[in-house]
């Protein structure tokens, strides 16, 4: 076989010039050949079959050319295949093609390395190609990639064809179509098929977000179903996914709305316990209802024990991130390394940080750390890079392993989830990750869930896992956000002060004819399960304030929507019942976090918890019940159908107080956007 070197050398030899004999020679038999052709047949018109001798000359010195230059082409044939198939492939995953009819997939020279010597139209022609098309990065030539090349310029002298349909993205400006290696084409990701008919347009990506559907809390009547049971809600996930919706210009889906969440994303200044001992302390008022003049709301507040840094016990952490391929956005895992970079820093020596990731496989990065060694922690924080499919089942394991491998007695035990919710690998059925959490739990480890980006967020796993966890879940979604959640609420985000708290609240039938609980749709519990301290139920950090509100019909207001009973008067007009003059009793069942059996406090409702007029009621009481409005006005709902955002705007700002860190200013811009967006709500 010839090698190499002996190909350049005879490529480099010069062609040897004619002689002079040769010359005669061939001129020779060049007449003899004519006047042959002239004797044994009559000229034709044009041109005649056989070859001219200037012809039979070119055809002899191609021929000779064709035998030392062949090799090379062959050679570089058999090097560039395999590379021009791997190019393939990747461009085919990186932009699918879609085929049908006579469509054409074509690759631009302007996806390509092209040598300088191009015709001047050309080179205009690729210039505005790559002026119109987005950028992209720059890859790697190889030797087989410049042959390419070449042979893209060798060829780019002959005329451009005329335009096929290819056109340059957004541009229109068209381009000659270059033949693959293997006879074949491939379709440049600068380059876009012309338009195709409407029933063969591709669907627009479709917004795989999911959340829990709902139905809002029906009206009840007392008489027929006087009791309440619900667990607390502390989470504030639906606030901040509601703000990022109205931002961007779209009003939230209703099921994205949760009026407790938003409600409560609030700090209210309610009345707190006075000692650690009782870990919190209830406040309930009645007050007209600004939307409807024959009801009234019940505001019951509550506020734990806020305890002070030094009294914190020392804490054990674990970094549960998601770095899937799912994650690879600005405002998901690079979102989120910001955020616990925030945390690591408000955190003391002695505390303990660990750090998990999973992406098909979950890995340790980090084992656990004393965050006096600060600087270790926070570059393994920022090494991370995303990349795979989700397997958080394996993350959340190996999260508790690191949990139990540093527990600390008596102190903060808590596994942190950043994820969007995308659980792709392992067991994702929600329940199944119920169990395993529930199954977890127990062991003292609590785990609270933080949800980043859009598009791809399973907000109803969140919500079950941190439900089941012993945890909250926050949706983050700004850095502000991030300092909010880590930085202002650190202590009640990661110091739990009482678990499982539940409220059931009896209503007198003597007094309220109906009621119905605003929010709370997705913590309702049984009213059985108010007495079972095997049922779990929401949690409440240091400091943490929780509201809910009733609104009531007060008996003979004339508000009433259910028809009454028939036979039900004789048991609640009988002179007989006690407690007549309550409105309510308001029951609170907790447990402290390290032990197993609840405590009970109770509260009744009477005509002392009365506030006569609204503008009576506190600055926090009227600001929450502005929430309240604005929540049921995204959900639609009858009772805030007629009651304008202009209302909501007029209660909210007469009520927005001390507002140090901007969140109420912030509610009121929300209100005026989602006016501005004419929603028929």
């Amino acid at each position: 076989m010839v090698d190499d070197n002996e190909l350049n050398r005879l490529r480099d030899i010069a062609a040897p010039a004619p002689g002079t004999d040769a010359k005669a020679r061939a001129f020779e038999a060049a007449m003899r050949a004519y006047d042959l052709d002239e004797k044994t047949s009559p000229a034709a018109q044009g041109s005649a079959k056989g070859l001219r001798l200037t012809e039979r000359a070119q055809k002899l010195w191609s021929e000779i050319m064709q035998k030392k230059l062949f090799v090379t082409p062959a050679i570089a044939g058999l090097v560039a295949l395999p590379i021009a198939g791997y190019a393939t492939i990747y461009m085919l995953q990186e932009q699918p093609f879609h085929s049908g009819g006579d469509e054409k997939i074509t690759e631009t020279l302007a996806d390509k390395p092209v040598a300088r010597k191009k015709a001047d139209a050309d080179a205009e022609s690729r210039d505005a190609a790559e002026a119109l098309a987005p950028a992209s990065p720059p890859k790697p030539e190889s030797a087989g990639a410049g042959g390419l090349a070449r042979q893209g310029a060798l060829t780019s002298n002959a005329p451009p064809p005329a335009p096929s349909g290819e056109f340059a993205q957004d541009g229109g400006a068209s381009a000659p179509a270059v033949k693959g290696v293997a006879g074949t084409t491939a379709e440049s990701k600068l380059m876009v098929q012309p338009p195709m008919p409407a029933d063969q347009m591709p669907l627009p990506e479709q917004n795989r977000d999911r959340v829990e559907d709902f139905k809002s809390n029906p009206v009840r009547a007392a008489l027929e179903d006087p009791v309440s049971t619900f667990s607390i809600d502390v989470d504030t996930a639906s606030y901040s996914f509601v703000r990022r919706s109205l931002r961007e210009g779209i009003v939230p889906r209703a099921d994205t709305v949760r009026v407790e969440e938003m409600i409560n994303y609030f700090p209210y200044d309610w009345k707190g316990p006075d000692s650690a001992s009782t870990p919190f302390n209830s406040t309930v008022s009645v007050m007209p209802t600004p939307w409807n003049e024959h009801t009234r709301l019940m505001h019951v507040a509550i506020k734990g024990f806020d305890a002070k840094p030094a009294e914190q016990p020392k804490a054990n952490l674990v970094f549960l991130i998601d770095v899937s391929g799912s994650m690879n956005e600005q405002d998901k895992l690079p979102l989120s390394q910001s955020a616990f970079r925030l945390l690591v820093n408000r955190l003391r020596p002695d505390d303990t940080v660990s750090i998990v990731t999973y992406a098909g496989d979950a890995g340790t990065v980090l084992e656990p750390t004393k965050v006096s060694e600060k600087d270790k922690i926070l570059n393994a924080i920022d090494t991370l890079t995303p990349g795979g499919s989700t397997a958080g089942e394996a993350g959340i394991k190996e999260a508790y392993r690191l949990a139990q491998k540093s527990f600390v007695n008596e102190g903060i035990n808590r596994v942190m989830l950043a994820t969007d919710g995308d659980f792709n690998v392992g067991q994702t059925d929600d329940d199944d990750l119920k169990r395993l959490i529930e199954k977890e739990r127990k062991i003292g480890v609590f785990l609270s869930v933080f949800g980043f980006g859009r598009g791809n967020l399973n907000d109803q796993m969140m919500q079950t896992i941190a439900q089941n966890g012993n945890g909250t879940a926050a949706y983050i979604d700004t850095l502000a956000e991030a300092e909010k959640v880590l930085v202002e609420d650190a202590s009640s985000t990661l110091f739990t002060i009482a678990k499982d708290v539940k409220i059931q609240i009896e209503f007198n039938p003597n007094k309220v004819s109906e009621y119905r609980l605003i929010g709370y749709e997705t913590r309702a519990l049984n009213r059985e399960d108010f007495n079972n301290d095997r049922v779990d139920a929401g949690e409440i950090g240091s400091g943490h304030s929780v509201t809910a509100i009733y609104e009531i019909t007060p008996k003979g207001s004339g508000g009433e929507q259910i028809d009454p009973l028939r036979y039900g008067q004789a048991s609640v007009n009988n002179g007989g019942v006690a407690n007549a003059d309550e409105y309510a009793f308001v029951k609170i069942r907790y447990k402290l976090p390290n032990e197993d059996a609840s405590k009970l406090i109770t509260t009744p409702v009477t005509s002392a918890n009365e506030v006569a007029d609204f503008d009576q009621a506190s600055t926090d009481q009227r600001f929450s019940v502005a929430v309240a409005a604005f929540g049921q006005k995204l959900r639609d709902e009858d009772a805030t159908a007629k009651f304008g955002y202009d209302k909501i705007m007029e209660i909210a700002t007469a009520a927005r107080g001390a507002d140090p860190f901007g969140y109420r200013s912030e509610f009121l811009s929300l209100v005026r956007l989602a006016s501005a967006l004419g929603s028929n709500r």
